[in-house]
Order: C-alpha cells, then sequence, then structure tokens
C-alpha cells in the first residue's frame, strides 16, 4: 500500500507541475576540489514524476500480486526485500541530475537484477544473471568513461552542465550506447530472453517499466537537455528497427509463454528507441507509460496461468484455460491486443502515432520495410498466442484456481491502465502528442499489414517450422557448441587460470592438432548464420551511406 500511497503522491505533484510548468533542482554540494564542484543534484519535473507514478503503481501491483505468486517461498522476505531495493534504485535515477547519482541508481539496478535473476538456484538461473550482468557491465564501464571524462574536460557532472559542443557530443554519444545496453537494443539483445529465469513478478517488473526502460529513459532526459546529433539519431534508428524486427520475428518461432512476452517487449523498445531516432522524445516516453502498464497486465495474467497449469509454460499446453479462468484470459486478450496497437485501446494512442510520423518524415527505404515488417510479425505472433490458449482445446490438466484480492486487485488495476492510459495521458499531458497527419493510402497500408500479420497467425499457427537460426534472433544468444576446440580451450584457460601452465608438447604439434581441430564442421556455425549475419551487414551499410545521399 506504501507503493500505492507514493504513486498517488507522484500523480499530485505531476498535476502540479503541469499546471505551473516548473521545474525544481536540489543540488547538495558535497566537495570541492580546484574548480571542480562534487555535488549530488536531483531534478524534479514533470517528466520524472511522471514516471516514477508509473514505476511504483506497477510496483504496487506487482508486491500485491508477489504475497500470493511466492507464497509458499520459504524466503518470500528476502525476495521482497531484494524486489524494494530494486524500485528504489530505479527511481534514484529517475529523479538523478548529475552523473555521479545517475551511476548511483545504474549500478544499484544491475546488482539487484543479478539477485533477482539467479533467485531460483540453478544453473540455468545462474547462466542468465552472469549474461545480464556482463552485458548490463559494457553500459558501466561507458558510464565511468563519461563520469572520467566529464571531470577531465567539462569540469562539472551535471547534464545541465552539458551543451552543444564536440566535447558533449561525445559524452551524449558514449552515454547513448550504454543505455542501448540497459535497453537491450541490438547487438545487447541476448541477455533479455535470458532473464526470463526470475520469477514472474520480477518479469512484470522488469520487462515493463525498469530495468529495461532505463536506458530509453536516460536518451529522453540527454535528448531535452542537448539535442542529439545526426550520428547518434542514425543509430538509434538503425538499432530501433533491427531490433524491432528481431524481437518480433523470434517471437512467432516460440512456444514459451515467458519467452514470447520477453521478446515482444524487445520489439516494443524498438519502436521506442526508433521514435527517439526520429526525433520525437515525447513520443517515446508516451509510448514508454502505454507499455509499461499493458506488459505488466500481460506478465501478471501469465502469472495466473501458470498456476492454474502447474507451471507448464507452453502455449500448445493451456488450449481451454479461459473456462476456468475467464477473467484472466480477458484482461490476457486486452494486452495482447495492446501489443497490435487494437484502436481505442492505450498503445493505439502511441504506436499509431510513431509509424504515421514514419511514413511522413524524410526517412529511408529500408528501415521502413524493417518496420512495416516488424509491425506484421508483432500482429503474427499476437493472434498465434490467442488462438493457442483461447481456442485450442484442452490438452492438459487444468488446476481451478480461486481468484482473491492479491490476484484479481493488480490485475484490475493494471488492466483499467491498460484500456484507458492512452486517451488519458494524451488529454492531461498536451506535450505528449504529437500530431501526424497520415494520408489516407498510408493509413490503410498500416491497417492492411497488421490484419495481415493477423491472418498469418490464425493460419499458420499450428504450423511452425523449426527454424533455429529465427528463433534465436539469428543465433544473437550464446548456445553451448559441443565441440573439441571449446573443450580444448576450456582446459587450457583453467589450467593457466590456477597458474603457469608449462607446455608439455612441441609447438609443431600443438599447432598441427590445433589446425585439425578448428578444420571440424561442428566447430563453425551452420550457413545460416552466416547469411542472417551478411544480411545483418547489408543494412547496417545501407543505413549508413543513406545518411550522406
Amino acid at each position: 500500500m506504501l507503493l500505492f500511497f507514493t504513486s498517488l503522491m507522484m500523480a499530485c505533484g505531476w498535476g502540479f507541475m503541469l499546471m505551473g510548468g516548473q521545474t525544481m533542482i536540489l543540488e547538495l554540494e558535497l566537495m570541492s576540489v580546484s574548480s571542480t564542484n562534487f555535488s549530488i543534484m536531483l531534478i524534479v519535473d514533470k517528466i520524472n514524476l511522471s514516471f516514477s507514478m508509473v514505476v511504483t503503481l506497477i510496483a504496487g501491483s506487482v508486491f500485491t500480486f508477489a504475497h500470493k505468486y511466492m507464497e509458499e517461498d520459504h524466503n518470500s522476505d528476502r525476495f521482497l526485500w531484494i524486489l524494494m531495493a530494486f524500485v528504489i534504485s530505479m527511481n534514484l535515477l529517475t529523479f538523478s541530475g548529475s552523473i555521479f547519482f545517475l551511476l548511483l541508481g545504474w549500478d544499484g539496478l544491475g546488482i539487484t537484477s543479478f539477485a533477482l535473476i539467479i533467485y531460483y538456484q540453478s544453473f540455468e538461473s545462474l547462466s542468465a544473471g552472469f549474461q545480464t550482468l556482463m552485458v548490463n557491465r559494457l553500459g558501466d564501464a561507458l558510464i565511468s568513461c563519461v563520469y572520467s571524462s566529464s571531470f577531465v574536460l567539462v569540469g562539472q557532472f551535471s547534464f545541465i552542465s552539458l551543451s552543444d559542443n564536440f566535447i558533449s557530443v561525445g559524452l551524449v554519444l558514449m552515454l547513448s550506447v550504454a543505455a542501448l545496453t540497459k535497453s537491450a537494443q541490438y547487438p545487447f539483445s541476448s541477455w533479455l530472453p535470458a532473464a526470463m529465469a526470475a520469477p514472474t513478478p520480477v518479469s512484470a517488473l522488469v520487462h515493463s517499466s525498469t530495468l529495461v526502460t532505463a536506458g530509453i529513459y536516460l536518451i529522453i532526459r540527454l535528448s531535452y537537455n542537448v539535442p542529439l546529433s545526426e550520428e547518434v539519431k542514425s543509430m538509434l534508428l538503425f538499432t530501433g528497427a533491427i531490433t524491432c524486427l528481431l524481437g518480433g520475428w523470434a517471437a512467432t518461432y516460440e512456444n514459451d509463454i515467458k519467452k514470447i512476452i520477453a521478446l515482444s517487449t524487445l520489439s516494443q523498445l524498438g519502436v521506442m528507441v526508433f521514435s527517439l531516432g526520429l526525433g520525437f522524445p515525447g513520443l517515446a516516453l508516451f509510448h514508454l507509460y502505454t507499455h509499461a502498464l499493458f506488459k505488466a497486465l500481460l506478465f501478471l495474467a501469465a502469472g495466473n496461468m501458470l498456476m492454474a497449469t502447474y507451471g507448464s509454460q507452453d502455449i500448445r499446453l493451456m488450449g481451454g484455460i479461459g473456462m476456468a479462468m475467464p477473467f484472466t484470459i480477458i484482461m490476457f486478450n486486452v494486452s495482447s491486443l495492446c501489443l497490435v496497437g487494437a484502436p481505442f485501446l492505450s498503445a493505439f494512442y502511441s504506436k499509431h502515432v510513431i509509424l504515421g510520423k514514419m511514413v511522413m518524415s524524410s526517412l529511408n527505404l529500408s528501415s521502413m520495410v524493417i518496420m512495416f515488417v516488424a509491425t506484421m510479425m508483432t500482429a503474427k505472433y499476437v493472434s498465434r498466442s490467442l488462438k493457442a490458449i483461447s481456442w485450442n482445446k484442452p490438452t492438459s490438466s487444468i488446476m481451478a484456481v480461486s481468484s482473491n484480492f492479491y490476484t484479481s486487485f493488480p490485475v484490475t488495476i493494471l488492466g483499467i491502465g491498460g484500456i484507458v492510459s492512452g486517451k488519458f495521458l494524451s488529454m492531461i499531458d498536451l506535450g505528449n502528442l504529437e500530431l501526424a497527419y497520415i494520408p489516407s493510402l498510408w493509413g490503410n497500408i498500416i491497417n492492411i499489414i497488421t490484419l495481415g500479420g493477423i491472418t498469418l497467425g490464425l493460419i499458420r499457427g499450428a504450423q511452425v517450422l523449426s527454424n533455429h537460426y529465427l528463433s534465436s534472433m539469428f543465433f544473437l544468444p550464446p548456445s553451448l557448441v559441443s565441440s573439441k576446440a571449446s573443450a580444448f580451450s576450456s582446459k587450457e584457460m583453467s589450467s593457466l587460470d590456477y597458474g603457469w601452465l608449462e607446455p608439455s608438447f612441441s609447438a609443431k604439434n600443438y599447432h598441427s592438432k590445433f589446425g585439425s581441430v578448428l578444420s571440424d564442421i561442428g566447430v563453425w556455425p551452420q550457413k545460416q548464420s552466416f547469411f542472417m549475419a551478411g544480411l545483418i551487414l547489408a543494412f547496417t551499410l545501407v543505413f549508413v551511406t543513406s545518411s550522406y545521399f
């Protein structure tokens, strides 16, 4: 209840900022060395107040749901405390006005997310946790470089001190790349599906409004202080389009319900980054809010379904579940339709405007085609999932789960938000609106593409081919390779790790043996991976060259 009360207070502060149009800056000077001031700065305005309102509302719903979902766990109290530290770290990042305070919340998110992902003590959870930690450490290293560069070159650590000069452009570029690692953009997307090893309440919080949105929120804050350069915008356009395509395409070949939702998060994050590349940060923030609400609803509804299916996550075994829990399946259908951008639901007011801005801007044809294909893939995997869950006949036993306050109340709150948040936010805060005059031809094309994806999902829902290079996002996540080379290198590295290794064979024999090992067919990737790598390289060249013509 404390989080719901905090969300209400943030909503009151947001309304006050909207009426007054003011911004509060709180700065506490820690020490001063020569001409450099070490201080903690907090920025309070309508952006971070509204963002914190959404975060605390979703966190309150997730905490309420977690009381029921984790009631049989002996360490549930420890789980809730780690989850609370995760929410506090996100709010520290939200209100940060300096790089020092940003790094504090950024590292807090990384540490607590690692502890939550490895909560189920298994090898898979540990592997997923380390994968998430290592990818996020790349962003931490870049922010540390920005911190030291600000100290040497600028002499200030606040975002306000960044201006439109060569040094600030370089710092913004490094911060943008760091943000892409946290938001799981290509080529840093492999950790997001792996994070599904965490409990469902953690997934609902991580994939909706906290960890994955931290990077996008950072770019939005930067774009309001410093105009993004054309190089940064081109990078955001490319990564956003490719990530949206990867997530949607991989989800069409997935049967795990939690991985489907995770890949849908990847696709929607690509839409937000693409909007930032177009130069519309307010629109990206608007879509971030609507996506956070209906994605948390989607995860909580899926959590209720997992409790009814005895933990089975395969959508092919969930047929007939709507008869056992009709309210949950209605909320699941509503949140799934929000992914497509169904009319008058929350995402309709943000996603369709982003597509309209895309067709009306001077954009290269390749990025437009990629986004259209990604839109079709989104509609395809949504209709395929809804068909498998709602229309298929029961194929396994389903437990009758009695609804109670802890499962119904958070789903109801998020369901209302998923339905009315788009219209409500567009009416209250006009700064989120971007008028898009879409010609009827392009509007009809967008609708036809969406309907075509829905039709493909309904027709080919049960005829999914085994395309591993598509379901694995073109071999982006690391996988175990059973080859002599990997086993040999692992053994040699472990020996070197423990001390000095004296070679017991001649260099000539070593080189000949190593060359014969690498000549094995199983060592190298298959031809599909080379094809997809070449395709992505071609897209990269098109994006780079199109900015010069």
